[in-house]
């Protein structure tokens, strides 16, 4: 096994790593920007005011994306397990 092919992995699977978590990532700081506004224009500072509507946009967010996520993670471990035996050399 090459460096190169070592670090073709390991730069797929950040890529893979940085595809599936950007819905979520997404999401929570979207709803935490807007939570923050509202928090800041009302003045009202609770804690759980900002964590429930995250919990619940990341919830629906992810019962929407996760069979595309699925699907990825799949396809990237399906790749990793078939290419392996050509990269051993």
């Amino acid at each position: 096994m090459t460096p190169e092919s070592v670090i073709q992995f390991g730069q797929h699977a950040l890529y893979v790593a940085m595809l599936v978590a950007a819905p979520l990532l997404l999401t929570a700081l979207a709803v935490g920007l807007l939570i923050g506004v509202i928090q800041a224009a009302t003045q009202i500072n609770e804690m759980t005011l900002s964590f429930i509507p995250k919990l619940i946009a990341m919830a629906a967010v992810a019962l929407i994306t996760g069979p595309w996520m699925l699907r990825t993670l799949v396809r990237f471990t399906h790749d990793l397990i078939t290419g392996l035996p050509g990269a051993i050399k």
